[in-house]
C-alpha cells in the first residue's frame, strides 16, 4: 500500500516532495522548502488543505527578508532557492496537511506538500532567575532523535551560542555561559544558564533542528532580577567530619515552591540534589537534611558528615514546570577533623 500511495502522490502535477512535521502546542516549526532556481522571482506562499482548494495563510513577492501574517512568517532565500516558513503558537488545531508554493501564473504550481502533526504540550513560558545565580531550563519533547543540532537564542537581539550537536546521550555540553543537555531516555532538553545578570533578561528560543527539512522550537521569557531578599554568597566553615549548619532566605514569589539544596563537584552542575516540598517539615534523614519555614522566606538545613567535597552548594527554588533557580551560593571551609592530633617526632 506505501508504494501505491507514493506513486500516485508523484503522479500528481506540480508536487516537489512530501515532509512530514512534528511540533508542540505553545511552540512552532521552522519548514524548509527548495525550488527550481528559474522561479527565484516568483511569488512563494504556504498555504492549508490539499493542492487543489488550498487556504493561503501566507503569500509574498519580496525576497532576501522576513514577511509575516499572524503566525506565518515566510523568508524567500532566492540565492540558495530554498524558502523558509516558521509557524509560531502552534495548537492541535494546526495539525493537517499543508502546500510550501512557488505560484506559476501560466501553468500548475509546484510545491512540497507538508504533513503537520501537533502535539499537545505545556509551553515553557517565563523563568524566573537572580543576578549572580544560575537557572536550569527543562524543554521536554517525544521525539526520539538521533544526534540533533540544538540551539539556544536570545530573540531580539539574534544571539545564539553555538549548535551542540548531542552525539553523546546525557552529556553536558558547554558553550560559555551556557550548558545544554539533551536526556533521550526522558526526552528532555535542559539548558544551564551560570552567572546571570539582568542583562540576560529577555526573549529566547530554544530550537532542535531534527533534519535539514525542518525544525521545532519553543520560546519562552527569561526575566533575572536582583532582590534585595537574598544574599548571593554564604561562606562557612565545618571541622571535617562534623556537620555545618545553613541557612539561605528566598524571595516571597517562591513561598509555594520546592526548595532545594545542590552540591556541586568540580563540573558538574548539580551533583547531589536535597529537596522539600512542605513547609515547616524536615526532608527525610540523611547527609542533608532541609527545612522550610514559608512564614520567614526561610530554608534551613543541616549537613553532616563533611568532607572537602562538601566545599560548594547552592540553595534553590524549583516550578511546577521543574525549571530550577540557584538563588545563593554556600562555599564551605573544611577544617581539620574536630578531636584529631598530629604528633611529629624526630630520631637521631
Amino acid at each position: 500500500m506505501k508504494i501505491i500511495l507514493t506513486f500516485t502522490l508523484l503522479m500528481i502535477p506540480g508536487v516537489v516532495s512530501s515532509i512530514s512535521v512534528t511540533g508542540y502546542s505553545g511552540g512552532g516549526v521552522m519548514i524548509r522548502c527548495k525550488y527550481n532556481r528559474g522561479y527565484t522571482a516568483n511569488k512563494k506562499y504556504f498555504c492549508k488543505e490539499q493542492w487543489s482548494g488550498c487556504k493561503d495563510q501566507i503569500k509574498t513577492d519580496e525576497k532576501n527578508k522576513w514577511v509575516q501574517s499572524g503566525r506565518f512568517s515566510l523568508y524567500d532565500n532566492t540565492s540558495s532557492g530554498v524558502f523558509n516558513v516558521t509557524i509560531r503558537d502552534l495548537t492541535e488545531l494546526d495539525s493537517g496537511t499543508y502546500q510550501c508554493g512557488v505560484d506559476v501564473s501560466l501553468g500548475g504550481d509546484f510545491y512540497t506538500e507538508v504533513n503537520l502533526n501537533v502535539i499537545r504540550d505545556q509551553p515553557i513560558g517565563s523563568v524566573r532567575g537572580y543576578s549572580g545565580g544560575n537557572v536550569i531550563i527543562n524543554y521536554k519533547y517525544e521525539m526520539k532523535l538521533k544526534d540533533p543540532l540544538i540551539y539556544f537564542c536570545k530573540s531580539a537581539a539574534n544571539q545564539c551560542f553555538n549548535p551542540i550537536n548531542t552525539s553523546r546521550a546525557a552529556g553536558w555540553k558547554q558553550d560559555r555561559r551556557f550548558s545544554v543537555q539533551d536526556d533521550r531516555s526522558a526526552g528532555l532538553l535542559r539548558v544551564f544558564i551560570r552567572d546571570l545578570n539582568e542583562n540576560d533578561s529577555g526573549e529566547y528560543q530554544i530550537m532542535v533542528k531534527v533534519s535539514e527539512k525542518h525544525s521545532f522550537f519553543s520560546e519562552l521569557n527569561l526575566n533575572i532580577k536582583d532582590d534585595d531578599c537574598c544574599v548571593k554568597s554564604i561562606s562557612l566553615s565545618a571541622a571535617a567530619g562534623g556537620s555545618v549548619n545553613i541557612s539561605c532566605k528566598y524571595p516571597q514569589s517562591h513561598i509555594s515552591d520546592v526548595k532545594f539544596l545542590c552540591w556541586r563537584s568540580g563540573a558538574d552542575l548539580c551533583a547531589e540534589e536535597t529537596s522539600v516540598k512542605e513547609s515547616r517539615r524536615w526532608s527525610p534523614e540523611g547527609k542533608i537534611q532541609l527545612y522550610d519555614d514559608r512564614e520567614e522566606q526561610l530554608l534551613t538545613g543541616s549537613i553532616s558528615h563533611v568532607t572537602e567535597q562538601d566545599s560548594e552548594y547552592w540553595c534553590g527554588v524549583q516550578s511546577d514546570q521543574g525549571h530550577k533557580s540557584f538563588i545563593t551560593r554556600v562555599l564551605i571551609n573544611v577544617t581539620e577533623e574536630v578531636g584529631v592530633s598530629v604528633t611529629f617526632s624526630t630520631s637521631c
